[in-house]
């Protein structure tokens, strides 16, 4: 792994923990939910990054952290929704 994966991994778990909260919690309304997940993850990424005081590699941190926390809550909705059966509603 590479070094800079202590600062990228702990917002993948928290995208993924955001995740299982919502499914539990309110997956009728996971299409609400799932992106102030994502803002979270931002915020978080953004946390991590200043405390880490490296100048070096900083976007590339923050694009493994912030990619991988799309492609966790993009593939959170896609199972949601399907698991909803219902699909995206019309009123979004």
């Amino acid at each position: 792994m590479p070094a800079s994966s202590p600062s990228v991994i702990p917002v993948w778990v928290a995208a993924f923990v955001g995740a299982v909260l919502v499914a539990v919690f309110s997956a009728s309304a996971a299409i609400v939910w799932l992106p102030v997940v994502m803002a979270g993850a931002v915020l978080l990424t953004f946390v991590i990054q200043l405390g880490v005081s490296r100048k070096e590699g900083l976007v590339s941190r923050i694009v493994a952290s912030l990619a991988g926390a799309f492609l966790i809550l993009a593939a959170a909705t896609l199972v949601l929704v399907v698991w909803a059966g219902t699909g995206i509603p019309a009123s979004v």
